[in-house]
């Protein structure tokens, strides 16, 4: 069908965030999976459910609460984890929130 061929038939593209920082959220998200790959010395899939939610963190004060909460995700690690949490903390320095942009 002559609808398929390139540029027909496409949605409209609309660019909702910054994509260097969504690149640098990845390659975070990447390192924190690795990280916990080898604090609870397992496979990716049979990592605890847990959940750093990296805008949560933005969100706080200071990096003595971060440091707080990333701990109490982290409670039934067995290693120790105070090197992921400072690394963790130093790379998200200066890291933007990922809202949703208001319409315009």
């Amino acid at each position: 069908a002559p609808e398929e061929g390139p540029g027909r038939g496409r949605g409209k593209v609309t660019v909702r965030y910054d994509r260097r920082e969504l690149r640098k959220r990845l390659h975070l998200e990447e390192w924190i999976l690795g990280q916990l790959t080898a604090l609870y010395d397992c496979p990716e899939e049979e990592i605890p459910e847990l959940e750093i939610d990296v805008d949560e963190l933005l969100d706080m004060e200071s990096d003595g609460a971060r440091s707080a909460r990333v701990q109490e995700i982290l409670v039934d690690c067995y290693k120790p984890t105070e090197a992921f949490v400072g690394d963790l903390l130093e790379k998200i320095r200066g890291m933007q929130k990922l809202n949703t942009p208001q319409k315009k």
